[in-house]
């Protein structure tokens, strides 16, 4: 059989898709290699949204494919994706050795192009157009058992629940690449969740690239609930599933009736992640964000004062067009003001086709390599003082397997998205257990797991409560 190998660049609707064509060609008999040398066919799945993640990407298919012509003669070559979907037969014609670009809407057929390359009945193929239902054509997310690449006792697992964005921030290649919002229905999302609970996972990540946009045009507001948090009650209703996740959302998204299901909600975390870009009120406007500095707070502290345990991320771009250092300055303040759990920090990237690819005041490269820094420290600083506090406390921790850095060790994940580290055993995986905090790391906590409250709280303490503050760290 056909073996494949996939690289995956970019966000966790990326990962999910990757997770979804693998799903797909195991199916259809194929076996997922372990690395691109040992394959038949090497699939990269490409990110768009800043223009190091597309030349990270050409340069490894260049490689790939100049090892191949050395190696593995008749290996197949293709790009999956944001960048398969905006450069399309530019591929073609910049790599030779390319056999196949596969844009977003078309990667459910991703087997039935391999499958006619590797019969030889086509030669070259580049898909890009849009396909109506696209959003719905590929559910699985567990490759099938046995498999030796397989993921086995999978404990948290990635729902895609629509597709496409209808924000068109300024900065942003999105909707150029997935398209316009497109839904799937709650019945479908609800019963790919109940499936995945019967195969063991406890945890699902709800995705969209603005998912709190999710079924605006379907389902209209009942009972003062928008579509979005209809979904969250439906999905909570799942049984075996411990927890719910989501991301993107979008500020604008943050109504009252989704602050509340915080509190409402048991399986719903307490983890909010909030994308800010900027803290000045005019680089919003030219970002075309749709909120104010004033109200990007309400929504922070709104969060925290239903959940005080509240854990809040966020994205931000410095060096944006225009930027001054005033306007960089409001960034920083309001960082301060939030203490955040995590920043995604962003140096500003031109994106062709993009309005702020033309805006004028371009800031020069090293005026942003120096803000970034700024601002990174200045999150740090916070972030390692409040997990410091951490330490002699106790959290609730997911056990989602070994340890990526010591394979001897577990580690689970709080409520709020921190990654806890532990002496454990296997049958620990998959399970919800107090975990004592007793010292930290880099972005790291290490502890000792309380096995008296094993999979379930303890008593006189209400289901879903950490018990503990916010803490923040920031990474590039």
């Amino acid at each position: 059989m056909p073996s494949v190998f996939i690289k995956t660049y970019g966000c966790q609707m990326n990962e999910r898709d990757s997770e979804a064509v693998s799903a797909q060609l195991v199916a259809r008999g194929y076996t997922l290699a372990a690395s691109e040398a040992m394959a038949d066919v090497v699939l990269l799945n490409t990110c768009s949204v800043r223009d190091l993640a597309e030349q990270k990407a050409i340069g490894k298919m260049q490689s790939v494919i100049g090892q191949a012509r050395r190696a593995r003669p008749g290996q197949i070559h293709g790009f999956l994706g944001c960048m398969a979907q905006s450069r399309g037969d530019e591929l073609l014609g910049q790599l030779p050795g390319l056999d196949l670009v596969v844009g977003t809407q078309k990667l459910h057929r991703t087997g039935e192009y391999l499958d006619d390359l590797l019969a030889h009945r086509r030669e070259r193929i580049v898909e890009t157009a849009e396909e109506a239902g696209s959003q719905s054509a590929v559910r699985e997310h567990l490759v099938l058992a046995g498999e030796p690449t397989a993921t086995s006792g999978q404990v948290s697992a990635f729902v895609s629940i629509m597709q496409g964005c209808n924000q068109h921030c300024t900065f942003c290649i999105v909707p150029a690449t997935r398209g316009g919002e497109r839904s799937r229905s709650i019945p479908d999302i609800v019963d790919e969740c109940r499936r995945l609970a019967e195969r063991g996972v406890r945890e699902v990540t709800l995705l969209g690239q603005i998912v709190t946009s999710f079924g605006r045009r379907d389902y209209p507001v009942r009972d003062g609930k928008s579509a979005f948090v209809q979904l969250l009650d439906a999905v909570h209703d799942v049984d075996g599933l411990r927890r719910i996740r989501f991301t993107s959302p979008h500020p604008k998204g943050y109504g009252d009736d989704l602050i509340e299901a915080f509190a409402r909600l048991p399986k719903l975390v307490e983890s909010a992640h909030l994308p800010l870009q900027s803290g000045s009120d005019r680089m919003l406007r030219l970002m075309h964000r749709g909120y104010t500095r004033e109200r990007y707070l309400e929504i922070v502290r709104k969060l925290r004062a239903i959940q005080p345990a509240m854990g809040v991320s966020t994205d931000v771009i410095v060096g944006f067009p225009g930027e001054t250092e005033a306007d960089f300055a409001e960034t920083l303040s309001l960082c301060d003001a939030v203490e955040f759990d995590m920043a995604y920090v962003f140096k500003y990237s031109q994106r062709r086709d993009t309005p702020a690819a033309a805006m004028p005041d371009q800031v020069p490269a090293e005026v942003i390599e120096e803000r970034h820094r700024r601002l990174l420290d200045r999150i740090n600083e916070q972030g390692m003082r409040r997990f410091d506090a951490l330490v002699g406390r106790t959290v609730e921790i997911l056990v989602e397997g070994p340890s990526r850095r010591n394979a001897a060790r577990l580690e689970g994940r709080t409520r709020c998205n921190k990654i806890v580290v532990f002496a454990g055993s296997p049958r620990h995986v998959g399970q919800v257990m107090d975990v004592r905090i007793e010292r930290t790391g880099t972005f790291t906590l290490y502890g000792d797991p309380a096995i008296v409250n094993l999979d379930g709280p303890e008593p006189g303490m209400a289901a879903g409560s950490d018990r503990v503050e916010p803490i923040g760290l920031a990474t590039q």
